[in-house]
């Protein structure tokens, strides 16, 4: 039985019982989704490494055009995000002869955003000026954004298949697919980074034509798996065609465009205040990457919880329990605030092992073990706001969330990191840990705000009925 087409709970059922049966759901649906994340952010530190060993140059190429690449990809990946939710509504309202059409829309949809990451990524010569690149860097950037280019139109029209699968509840498939695209990718990017069954070596340019190619054979696998599988013989991508339908388009646009737009403003802001930190040293820069990098390991337990609220929150709507909806909404964040203080507890009793497993400079360590008592202070509101806006995506509102992630990451935290972090305005500066406090302050704004957005989309019962 599929995963979201168990019984819901019957309303005499005790609360208790319904809310650890909505909890082995979120489980079943969020599982392979972590293991497809995991895959994902695999690819990066497979082509890091590797480059790395390469050239200090190879290296730098390929950490600049993933910086150039990934927030492109992660705009698109928001708008066509839209999917899972819609998707989802269609299958629990039953009403299926309307997934395939969404589904067409989204990869036209894919299609297009293709054209424009395209364009844009093999024509960055102005970005790299500006960047001041020596120019033998520039060259292997733009060659790795050149090969990687090829690959752009495989990996979104993954990312829309995505809404068709994960929103029929089989979040397995994607990571059955994101795990073979990273098994492809370790291997090609041997042989072509280093040279291998006569190719010549390609350095990071390489990682380039290897991401492109495990991309393009994991996206056919896919279309091979979807029109052969008897689970998807309702929703044949061939005979269930439909022309672009400017309705459909729209619907997509509107729901998919804050959520882009959203993952783009978090992103960006790391980005910015990576950034801002350059001048302060390499020794301070390595330290925040790495504290960093570990928070974002820890982030991928509460997304892909949150992305999987979001497909059951979308479906109990969509078969018109909002009761239901209501109640894992709500009882997710004791879910979710669970999780934070386990990561909380963890990053404040390792912090020096952490630290020592990423780097064995002492200064580089001291930094990155300060850093990291700030990611542990934070860790609740983070959790707690992925978590708010997760729900509200699964309620189909998008567009004010984008704004209080706004609000919250750039008219709050980024300026007051900035006057923490340079500036005796508030304190004596305090270096990096005020971006760090910042951080803090963003998303403890951005949890409180989205909470009280939550909680109205998702009010308790009427104490008149």
């Amino acid at each position: 039985m599929d995963e979201t087409h168990q019984p819901l709970p019957e309303p005499r059922q005790p609360l208790v019982h319904q809310t650890l049966g909505e909890w082995r759901t979120l489980a079943m649906l969020g599982g392979p989704i972590l293991i497809a994340q995991v895959a994902q952010m695999a690819n990066g530190v497979i082509d890091t490494v590797m480059a790395g060993h390469a050239s200090a140059e190879d290296l730098a190429a390929v950490g600049i055009g993933s910086s150039l690449w990934m927030p492109l990809f992660l705009f698109f990946m928001g708008l066509l995000g839209a999917l899972q939710p819609i998707i989802s509504g269609y299958n629990g309202a039953r009403t299926l002869d309307r997934i395939m059409p969404a589904t067409w829309q989204g990869l036209y949809l894919a299609a297009a955003g293709s054209v424009v990451m395209i364009l844009l990524l093999t024509h960055v010569h102005p970005v790299l000026a500006l960047l001041n690149l020596e120019v033998h860097t520039a060259g292997i950037t733009q060659g790795y954004l050149d090969a990687f280019a090829w690959g752009v139109p495989a990996m979104l029209m993954m990312t829309a298949l995505r809404g068709l699968t994960d929103g029929l509840g089989h979040t397995r498939v994607i990571m059955a697919f994101s795990v073979l695209s990273t098994l492809i990718n370790l291997p090609l990017n041997y042989i072509f980074i280093y040279g291998k069954l006569g190719l010549p070596a390609m350095g990071g340019i390489g990682c380039g034509w290897a991401t492109s190619l495990s991309n393009g054979v994991a996206a056919v696998a896919l279309l091979v798996y979807l029109n052969r599988s008897a689970a998807y013989r309702r929703f044949h991508l061939l005979a269930d065609w439909v022309k672009p339908e400017l309705a459909g388009l729209v619907y997509i646009l509107k729901l998919g465009v804050p959520i882009g737009f959203t993952i783009f403003v978090e992103a960006s802001m790391f980005s910015v205040i990576a950034l801002f930190l350059a001048p302060l040293g390499p020794v301070v820069v390595a330290g925040h990457q790495i504290a960093l990098n570990v928070v974002s390991l820890l982030f991928m337990l509460p997304l892909s919880i949150g992305m999987a609220l979001t497909l059951r929150v979308s479906f109990l709507m969509g078969a018109g329990t909002p009761d239901t909806a209501r109640l894992i909404s709500r009882s997710s964040l004791i879910l979710a605030a669970a999780t934070a203080l386990v990561f909380a507890v963890l990053l404040w009793v390792f912090t020096e092992g952490i630290a020592a497993l990423y780097t064995s400079e002492v200064e580089v360590q001291q930094v990155t073990i300060r850093l990291l008592l700030f990611a542990a202070l934070f860790q609740i509101a983070d959790v707690i706001q992925v978590t708010c806006i997760s729900a509200l995506r699964g309620y189909k509102d998008t567009r004010t969330p984008m704004f209080i992630m706004l609000f919250s990451f750039w008219g709050l935290g980024l300026p007051l990191g900035y006057l923490l972090t340079f500036t005796d305005v508030i304190r004596p500066a305090m270096g990096a840990a005020g971006f760090w406090v910042g951080l803090t302050g963003g998303l403890t704004s951005a949890s409180i705000l989205l909470g009280w957005r939550l909680f109205r989309f998702a009010p308790g019962p009427d104490p008149h009925k």
